[in-house]
């Protein structure tokens, strides 16, 4: 089953059982994957949606920052609650050491000596950790790396 199907199965299961808040967060994703299948005009896989729940969980991240910050815990604790439908989507994450491991595998494979060469290294670890680590905290430890050569 793609993951888009499970999203409708799961949005119509939350629908018949009165879930509102989780209709609604589902309503919203799967807005999302239109909204991305009708940009790319074509039909998208489960790595593209895994893309769309990863925007939307850094948008929910970046609201809850400023909600939080502005003292409105009510709007942070709905964002909170969307942020949770959404990762239940997510494939499961990878330790810090297999996130290593494959880091020193791109940049063996890409001959990578310099921060220069950062490019190159993520290029080739994307593809492997996509939804399953920060990019960010990724591109850290590839620079970190790089610098240590």
């Amino acid at each position: 089953m793609s993951l888009e199907t499970r999203i409708d199965d799961d949005w119509k299961a939350a629908m018949k059982a009165g879930e509102k808040a989780r209709k609604d967060a589902l309503s919203l994703l799967r807005a999302a994957i239109k909204q991305k299948r009708v940009d790319e005009k074509l039909e998208i896989d489960d790595a593209a949606v895994i893309a769309v729940i990863e925007k939307m969980l850094k948008q929910r991240k970046d609201s809850i920052t400023q909600y939080e910050a502005a003292k409105r815990q009510d709007l942070a604790d709905a964002e909170k609650f969307e942020a949770g439908v959404l990762a239940d989507y997510m494939p499961q994450g990878l330790s810090t050491a297999e996130v290593a491991a494959i880091v020193a595998a791109a940049i063996a494979e890409s001959g990578a000596k310099a921060p220069s060469d950062m490019g190159k290294v993520i290029a080739l670890v994307k593809p492997h950790v996509a939804g399953r680590a920060d990019m960010g905290e990724v591109s850290k430890l590839v620079k970190a790396k790089l610098s240590s050569n």
